[in-house]
């Protein structure tokens, strides 16, 4: 009688030895092998590097075109005289600049009708995720700032750009960024059916001055047309030519006259 009953009948030996015994395949072997026909099957490569080309597109495409800059400071050095930025307006502090949100692709790319696509309405909302932008070639007059009185039309200049640009998707074609961190660009912005250079429109109304600091000066290639512009409105005696050069006073002259070291200090903007 077997006991315990679970053992087998076979005596121990005999049972080891009629166990299969496997040979062992070295990985060099396992290798040589494997048939590798079918991974250079053209039926498995080209779908393989199609798929692989069209991902690796779409995150470069994403990543130049659809990536949404929050900053002035984010925007890379390549950029710049190279694209252009396209936004909402969602403030504006001083006669020649104002801050925007960056919204890449527009109304094509889901902003505006898209649920996690919409410009922030609070002001909480938009702190640190706007770009300050600085409009290049022109010279708007100077608010009050730090004690120093508001120079004649800076209220008008600020109150027409307010209500030419804000709350409106603007581009902005940058050219640099400047010692505070903004950016200086030509901005145009649609009216009607027309694409509108808001610099250009500040100079025929007599609203801003052509830029006139030694260096640092940018213009695009729209300099030309702007001198133009500002001999227009001079001749026209419009906004701050009105009195004519009687007592005229340049946002340039005021500046070095207030003791401003730099063209653009005390230069403040809200977010």
């Amino acid at each position: 009688m077997r006991w315990p009953p679970w053992s087998s009948d076979q005596p121990r030996d005999e049972r080891d030895e009629s166990k299969e015994i496997k040979p062992t395949v070295s990985w060099t072997n396992s290798l040589n092998a494997t048939d590798w026909s079918h991974y250079t099957d053209p039926r498995t490569v080209i779908p393989t590097v199609l798929l692989t080309g069209t991902a690796l597109f779409f995150v470069h495409f994403y990543r130049s075109y659809l990536r949404r800059i929050p900053e002035a400071a984010n925007i890379q050095p390549s950029f710049f005289r190279r694209r252009s930025i396209f936004g909402r307006v969602t403030s504006v502090g001083d006669g020649d600049n104002f801050r925007l949100f960056h919204t890449p692709g527009g109304r094509l790319a889901g902003w505006g009708w898209f649920p996690c696509r919409t410009v922030p309405e609070k002001r909480a909302d938009l702190k640190a995720r706007t770009i300050h932008v600085r409009l290049a070639g022109v010279d708007a007059p100077e608010l009050a700032h730090f004690g120093r009185p508001e120079q004649p039309h800076a209220k008008e200049a600020l109150d027409w750009l307010t209500s030419y640009i804000m709350h409106r998707r603007v581009r902005a074609y940058v050219y640099k960024r400047d010692q505070y961190d903004r950016v200086v660009s030509t901005v145009y912005v649609r009216r009607g059916l027309l694409r509108r250079d808001v610099g250009l429109q500040m100079l025929k109304r007599g609203l801003a001055t052509v830029y006139e600091a030694k260096t640092g000066a940018e213009f695009g290639k729209v300099e030309e047309k702007y001198r133009r512009a500002e001999w227009w409105a001079k001749k026209r005696r419009r906004g701050m030519w009105a009195g004519g050069n009687k007592g005229f006073e340049s946002p340039r002259d005021y500046k070095t006259r207030m003791g401003m070291g730099s063209p653009e200090e005390g230069k403040d903007l809200k977010l």
